[in-house]
C-alpha cells in the first residue's frame, strides 16, 4: 500500500514534523486530497484524548480554552488564514477579479479579523454548552467534518485561479473524491452518536458544505484554497451546534 499520500496530506495539513521524504513526488501531492478526511478523523481521536485528559485536570471552562488553542495550533492556523482572507473579499463588495486580488493580500483587513473573532468565541461557546455526556463523540467529529469538506468542494466547484496553491486539486479529481469524504463521515458520526443523531448531524454537515460551496460560486466562480479553509472552519461548528440543539430541546 503507497501511504506517501497519506503523508503529505498529513504534511500538508498539520503542524507534524512529517519528513518530506515520506511524502513522495508532486504525484503524491496531487492525491493527497483522498486522505484529508483520514486526517482529520486522526486529529479529532487525538483531541478528544486531549480533552478527556484536560477535563480530568481542569474544569471545563479552562480546558475548552486550552483545547481551542491545540485546534488552532495543530493546523498551523491554515484555515483561518484563509476563513479571515475569504471575509475580507467577499464583504468587501467588489468585483469577482478583485475579490480574488484581495485573497492573495497576506494582511488581514477588518473584516477578516472580525470573522476570526466570531468563529473562535463561536466554537468555545459551543464547546462550554456540549453536554459532557456527548463531548469527546462530537470533539472527534469537528476536525473530521471540516477535512470532509475540503475534497468535497474540491470535487465539486471548478478552480477559481487559472493557477494557485490548491490548483493540483483539479489534476487529482476522479469521482471517488466525493464518495470517500462521505463514507469517511457517515461511519464515525454513525457510530458515535446513533442512527438517528447521527442522520441529522450528517445531514447538517452535507447542508453546510453545500450551502458554502453554492456561496463560494457565486461569489469568485468556483473555490480557492482561501474558500476551502473558510468552509473548513464554518463546518467545523456544525457538529457542536447539533448536539448543543438537541441537547438544549431536551432531545438528547
Amino acid at each position: 500500500m503507497n501511504l506517501k499520500p497519506f503523508f503529505s496530506a498529513l504534511r500538508f495539513l498539520t503542524v507534524l514534523p512529517i519528513p518530506e521524504s515520506w511524502c513522495g513526488d508532486e504525484n503524491s501531492f496531487h492525491k493527497s486530497p483522498d486522505y484529508y478526511p483520514l486526517v482529520g478523523l486522526l486529529i479529532g481521536l487525538m483531541l478528544a484524548l486531549l480533552d478527556i485528559f484536560l477535563c480530568w485536570l481542569l474544569p471545563v471552562e479552562v480546558s475548552s480554552v486550552l483545547l481551542l488553542l491545540v485546534m488552532i495550533a495543530i493546523s498551523g492556523a491554515l484555515h483561518l488564514d484563509g476563513l479571515a482572507d475569504s471575509a475580507d473579499a467577499f464583504f468587501s463588495s467588489r468585483s469577482q477579479e478583485k475579490m480574488l486580488e484581495i485573497m492573495k493580500d497576506s494582511r488581514s483587513g477588518p473584516m477578516g479579523v472580525t470573522a476570526i473573532i466570531i468563529v473562535l468565541l463561536f466554537k468555545l461557546m459551543l464547546l462550554l454548552a456540549l453536554p459532557m455526556l456527548w463531548r469527546w463523540q462530537v470533539i472527534v467529529l469537528m476536525p473530521l467534518a471540516g477535512r470532509c469538506a475540503l475534497p468535497t468542494i474540491s470535487a465539486w466547484l471548478p478552480y477559481a485561479r487559472s493557477n494557485g496553491t490548491a490548483a493540483f486539486i483539479r489534476n487529482g479529481f476522479s469521482p471517488k473524491r466525493l464518495f470517500i469524504p462521505l463514507v469517511t463521515l457517515a461511519i464515525p458520526t454513525f457510530s458515535l452518536l446513533g442512527w438517528v443523531w447521527g442522520a441529522i448531524v450528517t445531514s447538517a454537515i452535507c447542508c453546510g458544505v453545500w450551502l458554502t460551496g453554492i456561496y463560494s460560486r457565486h461569489k469568485v466562480g468556483g473555490f480557492t484554497g482561501d474558500t476551502l479553509g473558510a468552509t473548513c472552519e464554518l463546518v467545523e461548528l456544525l457538529p457542536p451546534l447539533c448536539v448543543v440543539i438537541l441537547a438544549h430541546r431536551g432531545m438528547i
